[in-house]
């Protein structure tokens, strides 16, 4: 048996918006604060597109998975968080590599600052 040689596609979602309840002060975890997520999600593309959505991911159970992890879990770091939804989007069959980014909006570092990570995970 080879290897399915077929390219990828690079598909982005980008500034999804929520709520979360995650960082190393107890209060961070308590209030919440604001998140963004971007990602971009390498797909085994199909010989040939059709124009349907069976030829590739739905968006929306995307944005659910990444919810998910962002509004009913709870995470101490970036980090964490960030490996937790390249690993639920792996998930995805057609998905053989993800790379994550986390924005912490407002973290309390001051001065207007914002925090993120970038994880990177293959299938």
């Amino acid at each position: 048996m080879g290897t399915d040689q077929r390219p990828l596609t690079r598909i982005l979602l980008e500034r999804m918006h929520f709520q979360g309840h995650h960082g190393v002060l107890a209060a961070e975890r308590r209030i919440g604060g604001p998140f963004s997520v971007d990602h971009a999600l390498h797909v085994r593309a199909p010989r040939r597109y059709r124009d349907r959505l069976s030829d590739t991911l739905d968006y929306r159970l995307v944005f659910a998975r990444v919810r998910s992890c962002m509004e009913r879990r709870r995470f101490r770091t970036l980090e964490a968080l960030a490996d937790a939804i390249a690993l639920a989007l792996l998930g995805f069959p057609l998905v053989r590599r993800v790379t994550v980014r986390v924005t912490k909006l407002a973290p309390p570092l001051g001065g207007g600052a914002s925090s993120a990570v970038e994880i990177r995970r293959r299938a």
